[in-house]
């Protein structure tokens, strides 16, 4: 009930905002999960092509973040989220549509485009919108990302059974009506002329070194982040014995995120700097890999069921506690970033601050996919989970390092004027 009270104190505008996240990460996961699926078995392409397929979806969206943080800036956050959202709209319908591999890399491009635009103009708008509620408006927003996470991919399951197109057209129609949702209720605010070149912005942002040091120690939450698609799933399913393990990653996450994400976030806000609960929350997301590691390298469980469920245990006590890690980290690391600069550029920050982030979940899910190669070439599971361990320690100590630096932001507290 409090969620529920918090959201109707925040304006409409974020409102839907926050609806809209809801479903573009169901439109989102309810389809990409099961592309290369689609792709490799429907369509009989071959894993070459499917994965260029991937992977120019993925460099579009990570590769033109800072275009679309730039545009958010210039031309208003409001016509590039709308704008987003239609493109995919053309994107995922061209999927439903097109069997070729022209049409297929065209619907990978715009679809990766309209990621790269609505990301950074969606949180610049939060941003501006939510004042010194910043905080509590990520919190929520962390709230129905995941939700959507989880829905998508249960939903796409259900559609599948009648063909990838359902989910393709499906996910499209989705995008459609909040592309129709935006252009409609989403209030337009005034842009101020710019100042300086598109090219100037960028070397700004670049060269503010400690804003440039933040986005690299937070290497390690969207390294950690991104392991519940690959580690903990992989981990749930050899510690159990059952394909389905992977499943409960998700809903242990969901659960926990519904109940408990505004309850920390309100809890924390009054209570120590940004950047302790920050370096906490990357630190906690780095020991939620010790407890997986007990059981890793461990084989079949004995006692059907029951040890099955015993073996699950570690792993989802690990999933829930990177779960709070980032309950805990995330909220305010969003808070954050826009006090690195003028408020003018906050989309350009965002823009390249996801730039950085994919290329380190790039990098990362690379070292942990090889350190779980040699893991079991060597009969040494634990290294990939020693490895994440590691990753999520240093983040947390590169943080605290710029805090002692005083690197980071202050929170400015709004003055009250005395009668």
């Amino acid at each position: 009930m409090k969620t529920w009270h918090e959201i109707r104190g925040f304006p409409l505008a974020i409102r839907l905002l926050l609806i809209n996240q809801l479903g573009v990460n169901t439109g989102f996961y309810l389809l990409v999960p099961y592309l290369a699926v689609h792709l490799s078995e429907d369509l009989g392409m071959s894993a070459a092509v499917v994965g260029v397929v991937l992977g120019v979806r993925n460099l579009s969206q990570q590769g033109l973040f800072l275009i679309g943080g730039s545009a958010s800036d210039r031309l208003g956050a409001r016509g590039v989220i709308i704008a987003g959202c239609a493109l995919r709209t053309v994107g995922f319908g061209l999927f439903a549509l097109g069997d070729s591999l022209t049409v297929l890399l065209a619907a990978s491009v715009l679809s990766g485009l309209a990621g790269a635009l609505f990301n950074p103009a969606v949180r610049a708008y939060l941003a501006q919108e939510a004042g010194d509620r910043k905080a509590e408006a990520f919190a929520l927003f962390n709230v129905f990302a995941t939700t959507g996470a989880l829905v998508g991919p249960l939903l796409g399951s259900a559609l599948l059974l009648v063909d990838f197109r359902a989910s393709a057209l499906t996910a499209a129609a989705i995008f459609a009506v909040l592309t129709l949702a935006q252009a409609v209720v989403l209030p337009a605010r005034e842009v101020a002329p710019a100042t300086n070149s598109v090219l100037g912005d960028w070397r700004e942002v670049v060269g503010n070194r400690m804003f440039m040091a933040f986005a690299l120690a937070m290497v390690g939450m969207f390294t950690l982040e991104n392991q519940l698609y690959l580690l903990l799933p992989d981990g749930a399913r050899r510690a159990t014995g059952w394909e389905g393990a992977a499943g409960l990653v998700f809903l242990v996450g969901t659960v926990a995120n519904l109940s408990l994400q505004m309850r920390i976030t309100r809890a924390l806000k009054e209570r120590g700097s940004r950047a302790r609960w920050i370096g906490v929350g990357l630190g906690l997301m780095g020991l939620a890999f010790v407890p997986p590691m007990a059981v890793a390298g461990l084989g079949t469980p004995p006692g059907g069921v029951g040890g099955a469920a015993l073996r699950a245990l570690p792993v989802l006590a690990g999933v829930l506690l990177l779960y709070l890690g980032v309950m805990i980290a995330q909220p305010f690391v969003m808070e954050l970033i826009p006090d690195f600069g003028r408020p003018d550029l906050t989309g350009t920050y965002f823009g390249l601050f996801y730039v950085v982030s994919g290329i380190a979940a790039a990098v990362g899910n690379t070292v942990v996919g090889w350190a779980m190669d040699t893991g079991d070439r060597a009969h040494l599971q634990w290294l990939p989970w020693a490895c994440c361990l590691v990753c999520g320690l240093l983040s947390a100590a590169g943080v605290a390092w710029l805090h002692r630096l005083r690197g980071l932001p202050v929170r400015v507290a709004p003055v009250s004027m005395a009668a």
